[in-house]
């Protein structure tokens, strides 16, 4: 591997730095407070092309691939981790899972409006009683000839108010397990759709969530991305791709921990010095410093695969894992470094483990990533891409 940056991607990680500084700093007490996902926001990243990454040029993408979204991801998580989502709700979720899996058709139409932000995209797997195991979710779609019904519910959907289409996972054949599930590119403006905002979430506060119900929603039959029952291998690739956005969101955090907790370090006086000149501050410092520079290698080595074509599946979970790891370590060793000023809002310690702790769930659990690290190297499974 090149550990060192080339011109283009040095150029798009100052690019996502200034923008993240110029555009989201200002608001992010405000809407933090006020729950707000800012769409003007939204639409500016779309404009500068950041949710083109490995998206063919042909369909709107920016010729760039896994790395430099890692990086850009990275410099926006690092400002306000909430906006981490909408790369993979548009480029990583989404756009890229019909690029491999849609007809010409499906591509043609919806990647270029996922990639300009057209279209706000989603993904919807969990249900209420439905997270890790996926072969079990409930909501159903019956064939009807001409379309497909869909009945059920799903939770902690990102982007769930919002979204214009997105992909949505169901049962098609509800005694087949992981092989009776297909994924639609569900379209929202349906009838029969209701979508409820999840409000007083303990971090993400930025990020649209909601509980959707479907009753009696009537599913052209041309929205089935792939085939009907062969649902759930989309769904594991997507994840594969999915996680690697959550662990670059997590490097992004860890770093904003780092330097808040190096500049506090250097200014806060205690005993008539710094208290950055006492030995125990310096461990925690340096504990964080390593942990933040091991998952940098595990995020960008996961994103280099990737652009590689090689297998990566146990990589990818590595940085996820880790990153949720060294993170909420990192947030809550800030907490104690800042002492009763960590616990202030005056400061961003709260927002920090607040967010830290997301990184725990989304993508898969720690223990299922667990399992996918333990399974992988004792030889109990495959590493795949």
């Amino acid at each position: 591997m090149d550990f060192s940056l080339n011109e283009e991607q040095r150029i798009i990680q100052d690019m996502a730095k200034e923008f993240s500084d110029k555009e989201i700093k200002p608001y992010v007490e405000e809407d933090e407070k006020n729950e707000h996902f800012r769409k003007e926001i939204f639409e500016k990243m779309a404009e500068l092309g950041f949710f083109g990454f490995c998206i063919d040029e042909d369909y709107g993408g920016n010729g760039m691939g896994f790395l430099e979204g890692v990086l850009t991801i990275e410099q926006v998580a690092k400002v306000h981790t909430s906006w981490r989502m909408a790369f993979n709700m548009q480029c990583w979720g989404p756009a890229l899972t019909i690029q491999k899996f849609g007809t010409e058709a499906q591509k043609s139409h919806y990647i270029p409006k996922f990639v300009n932000g057209d279209y706000i995209g989603s993904f919807a797997m969990t249900e209420t009683d439905v997270g890790s195991d996926v072969s079990a979710i409930k909501c159903r779609a019956d064939d009807k000839g001409d379309y497909f019904l869909i009945n059920g519910n799903k939770m902690w959907i990102t982007y769930g108010t919002i979204t214009d289409h997105g992909l949505l996972y169901v049962k098609t054949d509800k005694d087949a397990g992981a092989r009776g599930i297909t994924c639609f590119i569900m379209d929202y403006s349906l009838p029969g759709i209701t979508r409820e905002k999840i409000h007083s979430k303990v971090g993400l506060r930025a990020a649209d969530t909601a509980a959707i119900t479907f009753e009696d929603v009537e599913v052209p039959k041309n929205l089935v991305l792939g085939e009907v029952n062969k649902g759930f291998q989309i769904c594991m690739n997507q994840l594969n791709t999915t996680r690697l956005g959550c662990a670059a969101g997590s490097l992004g955090l860890s770093g904003a921990i780092l330097e808040s907790s190096i500049r506090y370090a250097l200014e806060r006086t205690q005993f008539g010095q710094p208290i950055a000149r006492h030995q125990l501050i310096k461990e925690q410092v340096t504990n964080m410093k390593m942990d933040h520079e091991a998952l940098a290698y595990l995020v960008y080595k996961s994103a280099w695969l990737k652009d590689h074509g090689l297998p990566n599946t146990m990589e990818t979970s590595m940085a996820k894992l880790y990153g949720a790891k060294s993170v909420v370590h990192a947030a809550n060793e800030c907490m104690k470094l800042f002492g009763s000023f960590g616990y202030s809002e005056e400061y961003p310690c709260g927002r920090y483990l607040r967010d830290s702790k997301q990184f725990e769930t989304l993508e898969g659990t720690s223990h299922m990533h667990t399992m996918i690290v333990s399974n992988t190297t004792l030889g109990y499974s495959e590493n795949r891409v």
